[in-house]
C-alpha cells in the first residue's frame, strides 16, 4: 500500500533531511532560495505520485473505468454489453386523405425540440407493409398509419414521452404530421462499470462449470434488460421432469422476439450440463388496466401530470421481474413521485379491481393502459 503524501508533509519531509544533513543551521524561511527549491522538488514529486495512482488504477478492475476498464476485461474475452436504441410507434396522419401515400423505410422524425431523432424500420407484419416499395402504404381515404421507428441515438434518450414526436424530418408527400401516441421504452445506456465488473465476477466464477449460475451469465451476457426464470426439474408445461430445466425469458417487452429466444437457447447449449435437455420460453404476459385519480395544486394541468404519471407507471412496470406481482399501493407512490403537484391519489384499480395483481411463476405484467382522472 502507497503511503501518499500531500504537497506540505513533501516539503516538510524535504526540509527536515536537508537540516540533517548540514551541520549549519539553513535560512527555510517563506521567499528564500533553498525553500524555493525544496517547494519545486516537491511539486514534482506530487506529480510523479499522482501518475503512479493513475498507472496503479489502470492495473486493477476494480479501479479501472471507462476504456481502460474494457481493455483490462478485453485480456479475458469479455466485452461491455452495447447501448440499446429506443422503438415505438408513431402515427403519421394528414389533412386531406384523397390520394394514396407511401412512408417510406428511412423516413426521420423528430421530437419537438429537435434532440431526438427517429427512422422509420421495416416489419413486415405491419398490416401496411408494401415490400414491393419497400415502405408502408396509405391507401385513397385512409387518414393515418401506424409504423414502427427506431432513435438514431441509442441509450435511453431515446425513452420519449407521449405525443412529444411531433416533427417531419423528411418530406413525406400526402403526409401533414406526425405524433406518438405512447411512450417509447427499450433505451438503454450502454453497461455501466459497475454492472460490468459484477458480470466479470459471475464470468470468472461459472468458467467450466455446469450450474445455474453458469446459465444465468451465458444469459446476461446477450445483452441488457433481459430478466429469465430458471425452473429446474421442470418441464414446459409445469411438470416435474428429473433432467429437464425450463427458462422463462423476457426483454422488458413481456414479448420477446423469436430471434432472442434463438439466441438464448445457443447461449444455454454452450454451457448446459451433460445429458440435460432444456427448453427457451417467453413469458406468459398479464395485461394491466390502470386507473387513477388525482387531485393537483392549483395552476397545475392534468394533461402533463397525467403524462408524467403514465411515463412513469409504464417504466415501472417495464422492470417488473417474470413472476413479480404489480402492488396497488406501489402505482400511489408513483403518482406522488412523478410531479410535486399531485396532492392526493384516489380510485385506484388494476383491471377493475382495487387489489394487487399477482402473475403466474412464469407470467410478466405489461402495461395494457394507465388512464388518470
Amino acid at each position: 500500500m502507497l503511503n501518499l503524501q500531500n504537497f506540505t508533509t513533501l516539503v516538510q519531509n524535504a526540509a527536515a533531511a536537508v537540516q540533517g544533513a548540514s551541520t549549519a543551521l539553513l535560512d527555510l524561511s517563506v521567499g528564500s532560495v533553498l525553500r524555493a527549491v525544496l517547494e519545486a522538488s516537491s511539486s514534482v514529486a506530487l506529480w510523479l505520485q499522482w501518475l503512479i495512482l493513475q498507472v496503479l488504477s489502470m492495473t486493477r478492475a476494480a479501479t479501472s473505468t471507462g476504456t481502460n476498464l474494457d481493455s483490462w476485461m478485453a485480456d479475458y474475452g469479455l466485452t461491455r454489453l452495447p447501448a440499446i436504441a429506443a422503438e415505438g410507434n408513431v402515427t403519421f396522419s394528414r389533412f386531406t386523405p384523397s390520394n394514396a401515400a407511401l412512408i417510406p423505410v428511412g423516413a426521420e422524425v423528430r421530437t419537438a425540440d429537435g434532440t431526438q431523432s427517429f427512422a422509420v424500420i421495416a416489419v413486415t407484419t405491419n398490416p401496411a407493409w408494401s415490400a414491393a416499395q419497400n415502405g408502408y402504404a396509405i391507401a385513397a381515404s385512409v387518414a393515418s398509419v401506424s409504423v414502427p421507428v427506431i432513435a438514431l441515438a441509442t441509450g435511453t434518450a431515446g425513452n420519449v414521452q407521449p405525443n412529444t414526436i411531433t416533427l417531419l424530418a423528411t418530406a413525406i408527400p400526402g403526409i401533414d404530421q406526425v405524433t406518438n401516441p405512447l411512450a417509447f421504452t427499450g433505451g438503454t445506456n450502454a453497461e455501466s462499470d459497475t454492472a460490468f465488473r459484477a458480470r466479470f465476477v459471475n464470468y470468472i466464477n461459472s468458467r467450466s462449470l455446469a450450474t445455474p449460475i453458469a446459465i444465468g451469465n451465458a444469459i446476461a451476457g446477450i445483452q441488457q434488460g433481459i430478466t429469465y426464470l430458471l425452473q429446474e426439474n421442470t418441464d414446459p408445461a409445469g411438470n416435474t421432469e428429473m433432467g429437464f430445466f425450463t427458462v422463462t425469458i423476457n426483454d422488458g417487452s413481456g414479448n420477446p422476439p423469436a430471434s432472442l429466444i434463438t439466441t438464448v437457447s445457443a447461449a444455454i447449449e454452450a454451457v448446459r450440463p451433460v445429458g440435460s435437455r432444456y427448453a427457451v420460453l417467453p413469458p406468459t404476459p398479464i395485461a394491466a388496466a390502470i386507473s387513477l385519480t388525482v387531485t393537483l395544486s392549483p395552476a397545475a394541468s392534468l394533461t402533463t401530470i397525467a403524462a408524467e404519471i403514465s411515463t412513469a407507471i409504464t417504466n415501472f412496470i417495464a422492470t417488473l421481474a417474470i413472476g413479480a406481482s404489480l402492488p396497488i399501493s406501489r402505482l400511489a407512490q408513483l403518482a406522488y413521485d412523478a410531479d410535486p403537484a399531485v396532492t392526493n391519489v384516489t380510485a385506484l384499480s388494476i383491471n377493475g379491481v382495487n387489489a394487487d395483481l399477482v402473475p403466474p411463476a412464469t407470467g410478466v405484467i405489461t402495461a395494457a393502459s394507465v388512464v388518470v382522472n
